[in-house]
């Protein structure tokens, strides 16, 4: 029996490229939707995949990428317009009649949330379950494990591991498990349609349990400081971030610290799904101090002269006025957001979830092109 072809979106992306080639494993045809020929497209070309390099805000890309195709994996880039985005690949899996769209977005989504990201991914989630005839499966990872390692440098040479998190605690699923999890939906996905799945980690940790992790996979002694959240912002614009990813991933930082990613950690949606365990921190640890590439293209460790370098570089830098930023662009700031874990709304629809997943899994959707058990 032949096997439907599957479309993986943001294909060189962190959880794309691993879908792609976990799915390839399985034995499926996958188009792998790209921005450019790079080496990264050049590694899942030679893996089987099939590259398609388009534009996911224009649908005539977005058409061509989905003739064929019966299934797709739909991760929205981490930067501006992902509402436009979304309901572009929306309206393009409606006409091509697709069985099912994975589709990724996030922990924390909801209407008041200061991040515009989160709140379009709020949006998001909710007029995809409007689409009539294709099934979706939404995947809400966590703040991924990738993130603790961009003070890598500083860990490795200097021993100390500088984070905005306080003594917040987060479950932080690594790139492969989450991947894993939207392989599975994709390779089987009847009795996932309509589910919302929040893989994370094992455990719960701490920014100090990080840097016991960091330190004995180093073999040195890692202390975890605690930093202002400028300070981490002045950081990630020496390492060339842009303004709306700091924009972003400042309030992010905030939720770790009150303990949005806390909610419900950790959960079983990893094994529920794949069938075995979430890996450790530890495995995932040791797997991106080898291959820093992983957390970030041009990212590296450096020596201790270029860590050093980079310590100056975020004392020099200036802090950009994001507030001001994201107004001179027309983003709606609200008067009064709410994180996360302040959110009655957001702590309810966590339940929600959680609930849901206890459900059997018994109605059948009945559409003119297919059923599909939901």
């Amino acid at each position: 029996m032949n096997k439907p072809k599957i479309l993986v979106t943001s294909a060189a992306g962190h959880t794309g490229s691993l879908v792609v080639t976990q799915l390839l494993e399985k034995g499926f045809p996958v188009r792998a939707l790209v921005r450019r020929h790079d080496s990264r497209s050049e590694r899942l070309k030679k893996a089987g995949a099939e590259i398609f390099v388009g534009d996911l805000y224009d649908m005539r890309d977005l058409r061509e990428a989905l003739v064929d195709v019966k299934r797709a994996y739909y991760c929205p880039p981490f930067a501006q317009n992902v509402l436009h985005g979304s309901m572009l690949f929306a309206l393009a899996a409606e006409e091509a009649k697709l069985e099912v769209v994975a589709l990724l977005t996030a922990w924390n989504p909801h209407p008041t949330h200061p991040s515009i990201h989160q709140r379009e991914h709020w949006i998001t989630n909710n007029i995809y379950q409007w689409m009539p005839t294709v099934g979706v499966v939404y995947i809400n990872p966590g703040m991924f494990a990738f993130t603790y390692f961009f003070g890598l440098p500083a860990v490795a040479h200097f021993g100390r591991l500088m984070l905005p998190f306080g003594e917040g605690l987060n479950a932080p699923p690594s790139n492969e498990d989450i991947a894993s999890v939207a392989a599975s939906v994709l390779e089987q996905p009847a009795v996932h349609i309509g589910k919302n799945y929040r893989p994370t980690g094992p455990k719960l940790i701490s920014g100090h349990d990080v840097a016991d992790v960091f330190g004995h996979v180093l073999d040195r002694k890692v202390v975890y400081r605690d930093v202002p959240t400028l300070m981490f912002i002045k950081a990630a614009k020496a390492l060339e971030f842009s303004n709306f990813e700091i924009a972003q991933i400042r309030h992010y930082a905030e939720e770790i610290r009150g303990g949005t990613y806390a909610v419900g950690a950790p959960t079983d949606h990893v094994e529920l799904v794949t069938g075995r365990p979430p890996e450790d921190f530890e495995i995932t640890a040791r797997r991106y101090i080898e291959r820093p590439e992983l957390v970030f293209p041009r990212f590296k460790t450096g020596n201790k002269f270029e860590a050093a370098w980079l310590m100056l570089r975020t004392m020099l830098t200036r802090a950009p006025d994001l507030n001001g930023w994201e107004s001179e662009r027309g983003y709606p700031l609200l008067p009064e957001p709410v994180l996360a874990h302040d959110s009655e709304e957001w702590m309810v629809t966590a339940n929600e979830k959680r609930a849901a997943l206890l459900k059997p899994t018994h109605v059948v959707r009945s559409t003119k092109e297919h059923q599909v058990a939901v």
